[in-house]
């Protein structure tokens, strides 16, 4: 999230104003300092911006609860979009209806869904969302590549989660002896997992992450 909104900027066509990390003047004083201006916003550090994300965006959204790449495409949704945003369509694509916020029939329901198929259709739904904006013309370069690069890093990070669940050992009944999966099927698992992080890894290189940046994802999916 913090290699795509980058750091500080006020582009005369941005509605936000002065920005930092993709933290707004209005987020600064609404969270930091009701007196803050421009200034305060280029001191804004990463570890504030943080606290902001996790606590106003990642939390919101209850992305805890949520299954793993849905949960990063659905939280960077909220933080280019707005929250409220990104729970309705949420609700809508599981047929819950369209709250501003994550009632739990609609954690449910996204938990009993295809995680895939949600990054899809919630990336689809945020593309077509975007190019109806008047500042298209504007950033929508910018918010193609970033839908793509979310909605690829995302379905990576579903496919690692599915592999690994594929990896745990399967208990055929109450009181049976543990059945572990098949060779050839962890090996195959254990290779989507490790696409998964190499996918990752690329994109932060490609963003212009340093070496240590890209160790870490490697180092996360086991590469």
């Amino acid at each position: 999230l913090l290699l795509h909104e980058g750091g500080y900027s006020n582009h005369p066509s941005d509605p936000g104003g002065p920005t930092k990390y993709g933290i707004t003047l209005a987020d600064v004083r609404s969270y930091i300092d009701a007196s803050a201006d421009a200034e305060t916003v280029r001191a804004l550090s990463v570890e504030q911006a943080r606290a902001i994300y996790h606590a106003r965006y990642w939390q919101a959204l209850s992305c805890d609860r949520l299954p793993a790449g849905f949960d990063y495409a659905l939280f960077d949704y909220g933080v280019n979009s707005g929250v409220a945003r990104a729970a309705r369509v949420a609700g809508s694509l599981v047929g819950t209806g369209g709250g501003t916020v994550l009632d739990a029939a609609t954690i449910a329901a996204i938990g009993r869904a295809d995680a895939k198929v949600l990054i899809g259709r919630l990336s689809d739904e945020r593309l077509a969302f975007l190019r109806q904006l008047r500042t298209w013309p504007v950033f929508g370069r910018g918010w193609s590549r970033r839908v793509a690069e979310v909605r690829e890093a995302a379905l990576a990070m579903a496919a690692s989660a599915q592999a690994q669940s594929e990896l745990r050992p399967q208990i055929s009944a109450p009181g049976k002896a543990v059945v572990p999966a098949a060779r050839g099927r962890q090996a195959g698992s254990t290779g989507a997992i490790a696409a998964g992080g190499a996918v990752a890894a690329g994109k932060a290189h490609t963003a212009g992450a340093g070496p240590r940046a890209v160790l870490a994802v490697l180092a996360v999916a086991g590469l």
